[in-house]
């Protein structure tokens, strides 16, 4: 009785600024994956990036530092203009799958691939490094002042910048999360470089250069002055700064309609980074206003954005239906590195619904749970499909991030302020933090079950809190929380942090019951399409297997990512034939089937009553129905 008295329970409001940089994730090795569907995703995506050939890979360095590739690049976009960007994913895969599973021959290839590229750099002998055909010759023409930038080129070359971001961060990563320091020596020499030709330009060049797509590269040169400790790489990053697109941030203009996504979303992860370490508060409040702006206006129920690679109007996303290239892979990708960052800053619980709404319905669904094909674009038209990668012959983008995904679900599972621990995803797993002796340990077949074990395998003595959130999805009073089998009575709000203050000991037991309701969710611009959720996990239909044309993507360049079959009208999916403000009533869970529903009732015409609706992200292989129509659809192109 007298431990139980000494629980404190407490909801608490966001965190308070004098607080915020105080708050941090867990290092990869720290988190283990435990039995669980996002171990089994870490797995495939293991299997995946070790069927490709290292060699192959590194061949665009090798070329370009005038040495013999001991193999030839892999085709698709690695030999058409964008040759070794896939190397410096590989870079940032590699580390977080080391960090995440201390596996021999991921840290073997590793090693290879760095040892490759130092010996790339030294023949180069400048401080370049790039697998951008011609990118040594590129370089010293910017050096002149010759620039020429438009969008997707600079200098005629297919975005050398964004290209080489990927060598910039697969290195980082190297240093940051794997603990390589060749990686460092690398990085560091090669950042040099970059500020050796940035000096002799003026701002407005460097401006006309960030016409032309490039990543992040002002989050990296951030970093780099972390890691150096020097501000001369933060006044590097300041320049790198696209003043067009931050500029409007800063006073909360969006102007972002029909710009290419996944082009601004790596430089608002800079503004934030450069706020971060430079104090900077108009880029804190760019990049935050980006972020309200674009899950508030832009996003769809998966939590992803764009279409055709694009920003949707705010007020019209007929198109989101319409075309069958949805929200791109990357951009969910990039959107979690922003809300991780911000949530680090703040603390808030709203950051973290939205990070696990991303995490479920896009980055778990977008590999194939068997083969481990990523996807590009996830279809939000009724009744298409999604196309998957395979190793050999694709090279897209988002097989690039989407190697990275996979490896690094342990990120932000926990994270700590000070001695206490914040749980903020239900994820099975293990904590290991030496510094205060604690092991800790989640198990859980959430979503599938409403409910989580958080054990205290060992702990040091004295007290502290274990923080666990409460989603935004679980109405108010409805979270339960046990400890030792004692319930905890607790008076809660939803989207807070619940403190449970204790002296813990070692085999001490929480368990958490989470709630889970339907609910819907329209387009954001509130037309007559909705989507189904439970709690916080999209519901889809699978309708049919025909016509998958390319459902394993082949060699083509700029299509081979598009699922090219049939597009069935809209007038022939499925709809909705009650306009009722609760459609949910709806909907009957089928007996011994977890989080799967029928909607017999609601779903028109006859040959798709029978449709069940099943977590997305276990839809796979098929056409399905994400969103759907509230009564006959009319007036809409198909």
């Amino acid at each position: 009785m007298t431990r139980f008295l000494l629980i404190v329970v407490c909801f608490a409001q966001p965190i308070l600024a004098s607080a915020q940089s105080s708050l941090h994730a867990f290092k990869l090795q720290q988190v283990a994956l435990l039995p669980g569907v996002f171990k089994d995703a870490q797995q495939t995506d293991k299997t995946y990036m070790l069927a490709l050939d290292p060699d192959r890979l590194l061949a665009p360095y090798l070329t370009e530092a005038g040495l013999t590739p001991k193999k030839k690049n892999y085709g698709n976009w690695e030999n058409t203009g964008l040759d070794g960007h896939i190397g410096g994913h590989y870079l940032s895969a590699l580390s977080n799958m080391y960090a995440a599973t201390n596996d021999a021959e991921i840290n073997r290839r590793l090693d290879y691939m760095l040892l490759e590229l130092k010996r790339c750099q030294d023949k180069i002998g400048s401080g370049y490094l790039g697998g951008t055909p011609g990118g040594t010759a590129m370089w010293k023409d910017i050096a002149a002042g010759k620039i020429e930038a438009d969008t997707f080129a600079l200098n005629k070359k297919w975005v050398p910048l964004y290209n080489i971001h990927k060598l910039f961060a697969g290195l980082r990563d190297a240093y940051l999360i794997a603990g390589k320091p060749m990686a460092k020596e690398i990085l560091v020499r090669l950042t040099d470089y970059i500020a050796g030709v940035a000096s002799g330009l003026t701002d407005e060049q460097i401006q006309t250069m960030l016409i032309s797509e490039h990543g992040g590269l002002n989050e990296v040169f951030a970093d780099v002055s972390v890691i150096t400790g020097q501000d001369k790489y933060l006044i590097l990053a300041r320049r790198f700064s696209h003043k067009e697109i931050l500029n409007p941030l800063i006073l909360g203009e969006d102007r972002l309609n029909n710009l290419h996504a996944n082009m601004q979303i790596p430089k608002a992860v800079g503004f934030q980074r450069i706020a971060e370490v430079g104090g900077d508060k108009d880029y804190g409040k760019a990049a935050q206003f980006f972020w309200e702006t674009v899950v508030n206006n832009r996003t769809v129920v998966i939590g992803g954005n764009s279409v055709n690679e694009h920003f949707n109007p705010t007020g019209n996303f007929t198109k989101m239906i319409t075309d069958v290239a949805g929200p791109e892979t990357c951009n969910s990708y990039n959107m979690l590195k922003l809300t991780r960052h911000l949530f680090e800053n703040a603390g808030e619980v709203k950051y973290m619904d939205y990070y696990e709404r991303v995490l479920y319905n896009h980055i778990l669904s977008s590999q194939h749970p068997t083969h481990g094909g990523f996807v590009y674009y996830t279809s939000m038209r009724p009744q298409h499909y999604r196309v998957y990668s395979q190793p050999q012959e694709t090279m897209w983008c988002c097989v690039g991030s989407g190697m990275e995904n996979h490896g690094k679900y342990g990120e932000l599972i926990y994270s700590y302020q000070q001695k206490n621990v914040y749980v903020n995803l239900f994820i099975a797993s293990r904590l290991n933090w030496a510094a205060q002796g604690l092991v800790l340990s989640q198990t859980t077949k959430f979503p599938d079950n409403e409910t989580t074990r958080l054990l205290i395998e060992s702990v040091k003595p004295g007290s502290f809190s274990i923080k666990v959130r409460y989603p935004n999805w679980v109405a108010a009073g409805k979270l339960q929380i046990k400890i030792n089998g004692a319930r905890v009575n607790v008076d809660a709000r939803a989207g807070s942090y619940i403190n449970l203050t204790r002296v813990w000991k070692k085999g001490d037991v929480i368990d958490v019951r989470l709630p889970m309701g339907l609910s819907t969710e329209k387009l954001p611009d509130s037309s007559n399409y909705v989507a189904f959720l439970h709690g916080p996990i999209v519901l889809a239909a699978k309708t049919d297997t025909a016509n998958l044309d390319n459902l394993i993507a082949d060699a083509d360049q700029f299509g081979g990512y598009r699922a090219r079959g049939k597009m069935y009208p809209l007038d022939s999916a499925p709809v909705l034939t009650s306009n009722t403000s609760d459609l949910t009533k709806y909907l009957k869970p089928v007996k011994g089937k977890g989080q799967t529903f029928t909607a017999a009732e609601l779903i028109s015409p006859a040959k798709f009553k029978n449709l069940e609706l099943i977590p997305f992200y276990k839809l796979h292989d098929a056409r399905y129905m994400i969103y759907w129509h509230k009564g006959p659809v009319t007036n809409v192109v198909n």
